[in-house]
């Protein structure tokens, strides 16, 4: 494919996208890129100045470049959009109170050395450097949330008690930094007493700084924390838009997640009597899990049935439905040093050095593991689903910028697709075993239940039951309801969404937009619509928000 001429606002794009790595290097890392490797960060109120006047500058300079193509027209709208919202979520103050389970700089400055190349002497050096500066990172951070302090606006403290015992496990005598530096090994062989040394030093440090961050939480932040869940409609309105690139009716919303929860109640109960003739939903689980046959055993277990799985779906795939091609053939699946729960996904770098992975963060105690209830996991993180998304994207890159190839998008364009995968696989027969697809709609029903639940929360509104408005507590009752897991990954996932608003919804709402977009488009073209020309020029596009995926697939 021919490459096409580098355009004003690809420079803009791409210059964003040196700004980004250079003040927050895990960035960098994120996309293969190795130059700030050794840095953090810096998360204290001066850097965040920074980088809002960075924002503002990039915005400035990418409204005065001209629009030659749509290509163009895509970024400019989609960028544009990203950078607006980041200065309204300054106004908000919201990095004054960015502490959650799950994706805030508590964890997101342990997390970036999973993604570092640990092959070589000079891999482990720039190890040593950035674990250096924890400390710093975390002071920084610190004292971010103690301006919020100051200033009254502060995360919730079902939050700070959360996030202080996850800091006390990372900087445990046994936790990761101490377990991460005394396995270092380059290619199997013991790293120089010296560098051994400073590796060690910089993870002592890094953990007294962790545990610094507990003491930290626990004695000031937490009596100060907010005692609500719930963050109230303006900055839930702010945090939806940012996790689907889409302004939508919070309130209709709401109504057609409960709508749409029935549904899948509904469908669930129909493929349960497929299973266990006139049982229920929970009488056709514990069939499932009592048939050895449906079970996995330990993680390794767990790893390479993951790995068979999606290596299939790849070769299969690749042959009758997708073009494939050749450079993102190879998803690594990975179990994740961590035990806070959840599945994951990392895209490739731009070279392909590092291939696309998933990763499965298997919660303490969690040995076994239900085939029929995972399956639909892996095509969702995998091919069709996350890793032909994103890898495409990156495949791309005679049309598309850097940024376009490697950051661009949200959570429900990328979540939204994953979803409509999971439905795409039922139709090319995947999922033809009831178990199978009792396993996708016990996933599509949690979707759906989180949808209910994060607006109900944090909107305030009135429970489905009609006895009174939403709680945290409730919270926990009701999910509980609504999924078949172990009591620790229910509290996991509640917690994520009582402090991360606007994300869990993002997955349906997503699916909903994906196929409303597919239905319209089939609607236009009546007998002319063809399904794969669909995917491959909706894929073609890279990430992007779902309001910038509608207007450049409907006009």
């Amino acid at each position: 494919m021919a490459e096409r001429a580098q355009t004003e606002i690809d420079r803009v794009a791409e210059g964003w996208v040196d700004t980004l790595v250079d003040l927050d290097p895990t960035v960098g890392t994120y996309i293969g890129r190795s130059e700030a490797d050794d840095r953090l960060p810096d998360y204290s109120p001066e850097g965040h100045e920074r980088a809002s006047e960075a924002t503002r500058a990039a915005l400035s300079a990418l409204r005065a470049a001209p629009v030659v193509d749509d290509v163009d027209r895509v970024t400019r709208d989609d960028l544009g959009s990203e950078l607006e919202l980041a200065l309204e979520r300054d106004a908000a103050q919201l990095h004054l109170r960015d502490l959650n389970v799950i994706a805030s700089p508590a964890q997101e400055i342990r997390e970036v050395f999973d993604l570092m190349p640990t092959a070589s002497l000079d891999d482990w050096s720039r190890i040593a450097t950035r674990l250096a500066a924890v400390p710093e990172a975390i002071g920084g951070y610190a004292e971010t949330l103690r301006e919020g302090i100051r200033r009254g606006v502060v995360p919730a403290a079902r939050q700070v008690r959360e996030v202080a015992a996850q800091a006390r496990r990372t900087a445990a005598s046994d936790g990761f930094f101490a377990d991460f530096a005394s396995s270092a090994n380059a290619d199997g062989s013991a790293l120089p007493d010296s560098l051994q040394q400073d590796l060690e030093r910089a993870a002592s440090a890094a953990a007294e700084a962790y545990r610094g961050l507990a003491e930290f939480l626990e004695g000031e932040l937490a009596p100060a924390a907010g005692q609500s869940d719930g963050v109230g409609r303006e900055i839930y309105a702010l945090q939806s838009r940012q996790f689907l690139g889409a302004v939508v009716d919070l309130d209709e919303t709401y109504e057609w997640g409960i709508e749409e929860l029935a549904r899948m109640v509904a469908e669930q109960e129909s493929i349960a009597r497929e299973i266990v003739p006139g049982g229920g939903v929970r009488e056709a689980i514990a069939a499932l899990e009592a048939d050895p046959s449906r079970k996995l055993v330990g993680t390794e277990a767990l790893q390479r049935w993951m790995q068979e799985t999606s290596d299939r779906a790849v070769a299969e795939l690749g042959a009758s439905q997708f073009d494939i091609p050749e450079e993102i053939r190879t998803l690594e699946c990975m179990i994740a040093p961590t035990q806070e729960g959840g599945i994951y996904y990392t895209g490739p770098t731009d070279d392909f050095s590092r291939p696309g992975r998933m990763w499965w963060s298997v919660p303490e105690g969690v040995t076994e593991f239900d085939t029929w209830r995972e399956l639909t996991t892996v095509y969702h993180e995998g091919v069709p689903g996350h890793h032909l998304q994103i890898g495409q994207a990156v495949v791309n890159r005679g049309t598309l910028n850097l940024w376009r190839r490697q950051l661009a998008g949200t959570s429900g364009h990328a979540e939204g697709w994953a979803l409509y995968a999971e439905r795409l696989m039922e139709e090319l027969g995947y999922l033809d075993d009831p178990a199978d697809r009792l396993g996708m709609l016990d996933g599509q029903r949690m979707r759906a239940a989180r949808v209910v639940l994060d607006i109900g929360v944090h909107l305030g509104k009135q429970r489905p039951d009609g006895e009174g408005a939403w709680t945290g507590d409730y919270a926990f009752e009701f999910m509980g309801r609504n999924v078949a897991m172990n009591d620790g990954f229910i509290t996991f996932e509640v917690n994520r969404y009582l402090g991360w608003p606007g994300q869990a919804p993002s997955y349906k709402v997503g699916q909903r937009i994906w196929e409303q977009l597919r239905d319209e488009l089939r609607r236009r073209e009546g007998a002319d619509f063809d399904i794969r020309r669909f995917h491959s020029r909706a894929l073609a596009l890279g990430g992007v928000g779902l309001d910038t995926l509608r207007s450049a697939l409907l006009g």
